[in-house]
């Protein structure tokens, strides 16, 4: 534990200026943007969120032989973090983020070739052997900049390459949608759509008209999301297990399946979906913190219907429903459950 400590306290990055480094599938990438030139490090490292998802951040320091993982470090959008303090020296400086589960399975997982493990819960781990409690992932090595205020600087951005301003709006955008309120496209462009749909959510909440401005919005706009709604479909998981859930929507034409969206025990989460669809249907299992289906009594514990549809252990989405297995994906019953417009139904898992 002493050297882990050591490792923390002494070791900072040696870094020169690079190219954005891509770090999550699609659309999602890391972005060490060039202020001032340095080649070594003068003061924090900071992680500054261009995203429009409310993300967490795990940073991997690595010194000749030793190696330490440390998080979780919540970066709102349009917001920084310091993630190491003061002046060290280290070999590389790498980053694994996730954005929260009121996302559900976007955006997609990223695609670093360094494994290092974490923990679902803040944590400290030293060396790169898991134990039983933590799992391996992916992370990217980051070579940050200097900034005119002398911190070392790596973004998150997305494709859409949003600056501060246009992000904090495309996330207010995006959490409202999963709230049931008409705010879309995600663009972070502002209009009357927006601002009808922002509007309404104060209302509903009770809260000020100039609320979207407070450094704590986010957190109450989670909190709105992570209850049972009034409108649309919410999932809520009384488990004491975390729940992996899939969503199918019937568009007249075909019916199409995504998933997986994570829901920790005692939460709810509103699966996004387009529109107002009339019919929907459901699946979700409980795992364990290796992903592996939990069973009680020698079945697994899920919840879900008679309609089959096609999943896979991976994320997915599939408009062809048929021969699942032929395929090379499976397929799972899922729940019929018949919307009306305007109204909301949610859905609990329990303990059988």
């Amino acid at each position: 534990m002493s050297m882990m400590r050591s490792l923390w306290r002494t070791m900072g990055p040696r870094f020169r200026e690079d190219d954005c480094k891509t770090t999550m599938a699609a659309a999602l990438f890391l972005c060490a943007i060039p202020l001032l030139s340095s080649t070594e490090a003068r003061a924090d490292l900071k992680i500054c969120n261009r995203m429009s998802y409310v993300v967490e951040a795990a940073i991997g320091i690595e010194d000749r032989t030793a190696t330490a993982t440390r998080g979780w470090f919540r970066i709102d959008p349009a917001a920084c973090r310091v993630v190491a303090s003061g002046n060290i020296i280290a070999d590389r400086i790498l980053l694994h983020a996730r954005s929260l589960p009121v996302y559900g399975a976007s955006p997609a997982p990223q695609n670093g070739t360094d494994n290092l493990c974490i923990a679902q819960k803040d944590f400290v781990i030293a060396g790169r052997q898991c134990n039983s409690s933590q799992t391996s992932v992916p992370f990217t090595e980051i070579k940050p900049s200097t900034s005119e205020d002398g911190h070392q600087v790596a973004y998150l951005a997305e494709g859409a390459e949003y600056d501060d301003e246009q992000a904090r709006l495309a996330a207010i955008q995006r959490l409202l949608v999963i709230a049931g309120y008409d705010a879309a496209p995600i663009d972070g462009v502002d209009g009357p759509k927006t601002q009808n749909a922002l509007a309404a959510f104060l209302k509903a909440r009770g809260l000020a008209a100039n609320a979207a401005e407070a450094p704590g919005f986010f957190d109450a706009m989670i909190a709105a999301v992570e209850s049972p709604s009034a409108t649309g479909l919410t999932w809520c998981n009384d488990t004491p297990y975390r729940v992996m859930a899939s969503i199918a929507t019937d568009d007249g034409k075909a019916i199409t399946s995504r998933g997986w969206y994570r829901i920790e025990p005692g939460k709810c989460l509103h699966p996004d979906v387009s529109g107002q669809p009339r019919r929907l249907f459901s699946f979700a299992e409980a795992v364990d913190p290796t992903g592996r289906t939990i069973k009680i009594n020698s079945r697994p514990l899920n919840w879900g219907g008679s309609t089959m549809l096609c999943t896979r252990e991976a994320q997915f989405e599939f408009s062809e429903q048929g021969d699942c297995g032929a395929r090379g994906l499976n397929a799972n019953g899922y729940d019929r459950i018949d919307m009306t417009a305007g109204t909301g139904k949610t859905i609990r898992f329990g303990m059988p």
